[in-house]
């Protein structure tokens, strides 16, 4: 069984919904320590005048004393998510199939969840169900119990866990993964390899490091071609 576990983002790239589409179980990873500068509650998108941050607020206390990606709470004082659909709306309008689109994108930031991992997995499934993923099943390695260890000795108790017999692993965690420790363990290791054609974009230069919004609304439902 092919496993994938991956820290829960906000609207990914094309590369975080590759690996949904090649794994057979797609652990979310929000057990772990909230990052305050990545990529759980921001993401990029292409605008005449170039890349923009779309960022969910989140309520700062606590964030930056470790706590778990699990419990960050959404920030719903501000705006936002009328603001980061008026800003997809203004960058994106006179592309293909926006207006295709628009539905899903309203229901999304129709939600109201309370904490940012409940929000980013549920949108994410639903774009990983609609680029056509329908095999894949998820989870939460916090439905997991008595996970110990650090890094790849974590990672690899979570695989046991789930039956995993091949993990596939962001190139990003190379600076600290342990590839020898998955043999030992019985389970088969890979790096993904990001190596995707281009498609047309509104606004030059090509951009691959952008949201899946992007690849939508510009290819639609041949979004699959360009993985």
């Amino acid at each position: 069984m092919n496993v994938v576990i991956l820290q829960p983002s906000y609207i990914p790239w094309r590369g975080y919904f590759d690996q949904v589409r090649r794994a057979d179980l797609f652990i979310f990873y929000d057990d772990i320590q909230y990052d305050k500068h990545g990529w759980r509650n921001r993401n990029q998108i292409k605008t005449h005048q170039g890349k923009q941050w779309l960022t969910i607020p989140v309520n700062s206390k606590g964030v930056t004393s470790g706590i778990p990606i699990k419990d960050v709470r959404i920030d719903w004082s501000k705006p936002w998510a009328k603001s980061h659909l008026k800003s997809l709306t203004i960058a994106y309008s006179k592309s293909p199939y926006f207006k295709s689109y628009l539905p899903l994108l309203e229901s999304m930031f129709e939600r109201k969840d309370e904490t940012l991992a409940d929000f980013t997995i549920e949108t994410s499934i639903l774009l990983a169900r609609e680029l056509g993923f329908t095999s894949t099943r998820f989870m939460r390695s916090s439905e997991l119990s008595n996970v110990d260890g650090q890094k790849t000795d974590r990672v690899i108790n979570v695989l046991k866990q789930v039956g995993a017999t091949h993990y596939l692993c962001g190139p990003s965690a190379s600076s600290y993964m342990e590839p020898e420790k998955f043999a030992d363990a019985g389970i088969s290791f890979e790096y993904m390899q990001y190596n995707y054609p281009e498609y047309p974009q509104l606004h030059l230069p090509y951009d691959q490091f952008v949201s899946i919004l992007d690849l939508l609304f510009m290819t639609g439902k041949d979004a699959i071609k360009y993985f």
